[in-house]
């Protein structure tokens, strides 16, 4: 990380974002650097700064000064460490900005007892060009307001780590009439749900993340919100929507009125759930979307579903590329289904499901064609494994166990994926490539 603000990087460096990653800013005596302060004096050609996943603070005078100096900035997302009062600032020494995570969004020790905050609504008012909102770590609610000014031009708005209520989130959303995007927690209930739906006719995702996963604390969106979305957004193009109770009718309204769908993500937490109004599997449910969304490429299935459920997505699922499965299907028959309908598919995930050995050898003509098969709680043998691991000699075969000497050859987890070179040499003891 030190090594980014080396003078010859800084000056050409037009996009520096650390995503996803794991960041170390210290040293070998843990003390934290001050990468910021690396980028070379002068005007720069920066035009996108995202560092929201560095775990420790940064020298926030010189990253405004850095934000000063770059005329072309264009997407900021700032970490945690910055408070809303120095966002206050930045955003004015960059009011070019079209995205922006705003980090920390609650009160802060950078305002004196006594002492006037910032007129945050000003910083945002200024940035006429603000498309793209994320952030808010820690949020305080009260800031909200803050972002009305914004909220006409927004086409993305990513409250993920918002713990906001329906109440909180209608103001914002009842002026996002342009939205595109929103990520949400479910702590806006089925009544913000209703709320988006009133408002935001242009939707093309949601996402809505869980508060809570226990299986015994009850779910505050249900089939009710996912209908009601369905209704009002008829642009949807990707859901993933977390919630604890779901129906058929829900999710097959959601097919009908939603037909232009390529990602449908529906977890419903707790195991084998069925439709809680008839006590059915979600088989008709899945079997909708499959039908009826002809554009689907993602699908990850949940709830209680039998067979009957992949017989559908193996019959209208052409086109499904990634399939994600947790406690589903009755036997064997179900994978095969899928493996020998589904000519598209590249990425198969499934855990704690009844799938075991003669499942896996029906997809032996499809293996060469996918990037990767995850398999894990199934009933799959390591013997089936190195059968398939002879057969075709170009996959790599992981097997993974947690257990060195099992009484049975039963297999925890199998991860299989094209390789172009040879076996990986660092695979650690409880993996074994099957070759």
């Amino acid at each position: 990380m030190y090594g980014i603000g080396c003078s010859c990087i800084g000056r050409l460096l037009r996009v520096l974002d650390l995503v996803e990653s794991v960041v170390e800013v210290a040293d070998e005596e843990e003390e934290v650097m001050d990468w910021i302060s690396c980028f070379p004096e002068g005007e720069t050609h920066l035009e996108s700064l995202v560092f929201e996943c560095v775990e420790c603070p940064v020298n926030f005078e010189a990253l405004e000064r850095l934000v000063a100096r770059s005329p072309f900035l264009k997407k900021l997302r700032l970490n945690r460490f910055v408070s809303i009062p120095q966002l206050y600032r930045l955003m004015h020494r960059a009011p070019q900005l079209t995205h922006l995570g705003t980090g920390s969004f609650c009160a802060s020790d950078d305002v004196a007892v006594g002492d006037q905050e910032p007129d945050y609504a000003s910083a945002f008012a200024a940035c006429k060009s603000l498309v793209c909102l994320s952030g808010f770590r820690d949020i305080l609610p009260d800031y909200l307001p803050a972002i009305y000014p914004a909220c006409a031009n927004l086409t993305s708005l990513n409250l993920s780590y918002a713990d906001v209520n329906a109440d909180q989130l209608q103001p914002v959303i009842l002026q996002c009439h342009k939205l595109q995007t929103l990520w949400v927690l479910d702590s806006i209930c089925d009544e913000g749900l209703q709320a988006v739906a009133a408002t935001c006719k242009d939707l093309q995702e949601l996402r809505v993340f869980p508060v809570n996963t226990r299986e015994e604390v009850e779910g505050p969106v249900s089939e009710v919100g996912l209908e009601v979305i369905s209704q009002g957004c008829r642009k949807l193009q990707s859901i993933l929507f977390f919630c604890q109770r779901m129906t058929n009718a829900a999710v097959i309204a959601m097919s009908k009125n939603c037909p232009d769908l390529v990602v449908f993500r529906l977890c419903i937490i707790g195991r084998y759930r069925p439709d809680p109004e008839t006590q059915e599997p979600m088989d008709d449910g899945f079997g909708a979307i499959v039908k009826n969304c002809k554009k689907l490429t993602r699908l990850a299935v949940s709830g209680l579903l039998t067979d009957q459920a992949f017989r559908y997505i193996g019959m209208y699922g052409k086109l499904v590329r990634t399939l994600s499965v947790a406690f589903a299907g009755d036997s064997d028959q179900g994978l095969k289904y899928v493996l020998e309908g589904c000519p598209n598919l590249q990425k198969l995930e499934i855990r704690d499901s009844p799938f075991g050995d003669a499942a896996l050898r029906s997809g032996l003509h499809h293996f060469y064609n996918m990037r990767f098969l995850w398999m894990s709680s199934c009933k799959l043998t390591r013997q089936a494994c190195q059968e398939i691991a002879r057969t075709l000699p170009h996959l790599a075969l992981e097997v993974i166990d947690s257990q060195e000497d099992k009484a049975d050859d039963h297999i925890e987890i199998l991860y299989m994926y094209r390789s172009l070179d040879q076996p990986r040499n660092d695979a650690p003891k409880c993996v074994t490539i099957l070759q």
